[in-house]
């Protein structure tokens, strides 16, 4: 037999026997047709046997059950394709397929549209179902509505007052029992009223970064109708101030919360993302812009809590601190200036403050001072509630901030400079005589004394001045200042030429019998404490001669002005010693009589007392 040539056309191979030998006629010109993909699967054993030529062929091109293998072929082709068309049509029937989606699925077809020859028609169909059915749960998600951009006077506009009273009074019935609860109720309604104003309206974070107090002062009350803001601070004004002051610190706590949120995102998030929070904070701005000016002693309350809780420390929390002082301050200048000396100067006094922080702080003291009513209200209001505007440890910060060395000196150092004589008249205020007055001169007096020996000659002399003051507004602080006298030697110094140089301003103010006696005695006691330095010839000698020098002048002048001193205490003692009633009241007060015979005995008046005791003994 011939040796039969293969031929590749088309996917398909045929056999065909070699026409070198001149053999074609056995075949009469007719091919084998193989289909290479089944036949790569199983060849027959006896296709080597005969030559390669399978044993059902036969000559003419027909199989051995006759059938004419070109017809075969193409009959089952087209059955095939039949098929699959019917199951194209049914699969349209059930899902109108998209552009999109007849497009996925033609990419995936290759050769005879995808299909396996060796796949069953069911298979092919059940495929094509399954494609659709993927399809149709990979429809793409609708896309949400975007909201309306709303401005914050366009929302605060639509509030109705009438609607906004009715929420109030169904607040107020329904937590009676719970007055804490009634303005986080109050700032929710305003946080739906206004949830339409995004952080792009309101971008509060970075407008309290750049934006002057003197413009921030009123945000985001501005923007709120009058008739809106009266029903709001009429309600506010019936509420506890307790209850009030929990609210302050819990709308802290919301607002340093989206700040967290705006700084995180700011960092690590995505550009442009926008912080979303269940509570608006443009509505919890205005609740509490509001709380803080009706009630101001709502943030007067918590002012400790804002002062220890580390919570509520740190450079970027300050500006909100600072907006929630200047809110007070509109109420009340009073609480305004005692929220920025008890908690705000002590930061400055920090080193590690820095500019734009103590700018920010000076901006809220220059605002409450330039108050045309400033003095008037502050002098007279210097101690609210048994509390001092300016205690003695802020006012010895504010001393050494507006006196510092020549080489310290900063840019805020002339605006401190400014505003220094008001405020250290308000630190200064007081009712003279008074126990708690007493009690802050001896405070005022020693940090003074410790600042006259610092070795900085402007604010020695601040500092020196002060003292005297001290002492001749309470001149117990002479006691004070015996015990400080040898470990403040040198400032004593500078205080004992100050007073002598200016005995003629002060000694007006020591010319009762008492102060004059208690300064004498003093006196006395330092020169002693001197003479015994000397002697010692310590390091110290030196300035105990410079200062028993004015310990002896001003002993002198007030010995001086002993006739006018004795005249006065006789009469003293004989009005006290008068009449058994007298006597009787000074025997029932053991100070009384203690301190008439100091006075006595100061005076040498002995002679006196014994004789007025004697007779009406």
């Amino acid at each position: 037999m011939d040796p039969i040539e293969s031929v590749e056309y088309n996917g398909f191979e045929f056999e065909t026997p070699s026409e070198a030998n001149g053999n074609s006629h056995v075949d009469h010109g007719w091919k084998k047709v193989v289909y290479p993909k089944r036949n790569r699967k199983q060849k027959p054993a006896d296709q080597s046997v005969n030559g390669g030529v399978s044993g059902k062929t036969v000559a003419n091109g027909t199989q051995a059950n006759g059938d004419n293998v070109f017809r075969s072929l193409e009959e089952q082709a087209e059955d095939r394709r039949r098929r699959i068309l019917a199951a194209k049509m049914a699969a349209a029937d059930l899902e109108d397929e998209s552009d999109g989606a007849r497009a996925s699925r033609s990419k995936r077809r290759s050769n005879d549209d995808g299909y396996d020859f060796d796949d069953s028609d069911e298979e092919i169909a059940a495929r094509m179902l399954q494609n659709l059915k993927a399809e149709e749960t990979k429809k793409p998600k609708p896309k949400k509505e975007k909201k309306p951009k709303v401005s914050l006077p366009e929302a605060a506009a639509k509030i109705d007052p009438s609607n906004l009273a009715a929420f109030l009074v169904e607040v107020s019935e329904s937590y009676e029992t719970q007055p804490e609860i009634q303005p986080m109720r109050f700032a929710d309604y305003f946080g739906t009223a206004l949830s339409g104003v995004s952080s792009v309206q309101f971008p509060w974070v970075k407008m309290f970064k750049e934006s002057p107090l003197s413009k921030l002062i009123d945000v985001p009350l501005s923007h709120i109708p009058e008739p809106v803001y009266k029903t709001s601070v009429d309600w506010i004004n019936k509420r506890p101030v307790e209850a009030l002051g929990s609210f302050v610190l819990w709308a802290f706590d919301c607002i340093l919360t989206d700040l967290a949120a705006q700084q995180g995102g700011a960092k690590g998030g995505k550009k442009g993302a926008q912080h979303t929070s269940s509570k608006s904070p443009v509505g919890i701005f205005v609740a509490l812009a509001m709380v803080l000016r009706r009630k101001p002693d709502a943030l007067a309350n918590v002012l400790p809590t804002l002062r220890e809780n580390p919570k509520y420390q740190g450079q970027d929390k300050l500006p909100v601190t600072v907006w929630m002082m200047a809110q007070a301050s509109q109420g009340d200048l009073s609480v305004g200036l005692l929220s920025w000396a008890h908690n705000l100067l002590p930061v400055v006094g920090n080193k590690n403050c820095n500019p734009q922080s103590r700018d920010l702080i000076l901006q809220l003291v220059e605002k409450i001072t330039s108050n045309p009513k400033a003095r008037t209200i502050l002098v007279n209001g210097a101690v609210r509630k048994g509390e001092r505007l300016i205690p003695p440890p802020s006012f010895e910060i504010l001393v050494r901030l507006t006196f510092p060395s020549s080489s310290s000196r900063v840019k805020a150092t002339e605006r401190f400079e400014a505003i220094y004589p008001l405020l250290k008249e308000v630190a200064l205020a007081g009712a003279p005589g008074s126990k708690a007055m007493k009690q802050t001169t001896q405070q005022i007096f020693t940090f003074a004394l410790k600042l006259a020996g610092e070795g900085n000659p402007v604010l020695a002399k601040e500092a020196t001045a002060i003292a005297i003051w001290a002492v001749t507004e309470n001149v117990d602080c002479c006691k004070h200042w015996d015990n400080l006298y040898k470990e403040n030697l040198g400032a004593s110094v500078a205080v004992l030429k100050k007073l002598v140089e200016e005995w003629k301003d002060h000694s007006l103010k020591l010319s009762s019998p008492s102060d004059a006696l208690t300064l004498s005695r003093t006196m006395k006691r330092f020169r002693l404490k001197n003479e015994e330095a000397i002697s010692d010839g310590g390091a110290n000698a030196s300035l105990c001669k410079e200062a028993d020098k004015s310990c002896k002048v001003i002993s002198g002048r007030l010995s001086r002005g002993s006739g006018c001193l004795k005249g006065t205490a006789i009469t003293a003692v004989v009005l006290a010693a008068a009449g058994a009633a007298a006597a009787a009241v000074l025997s029932s007060n053991p100070e009384a009589t203690t301190e008439l015979m100091n006075l006595v005995d100061s005076l040498g008046l002995d002679q006196y007392y014994n004789a007025i005791t004697t007779a009406f003994g």
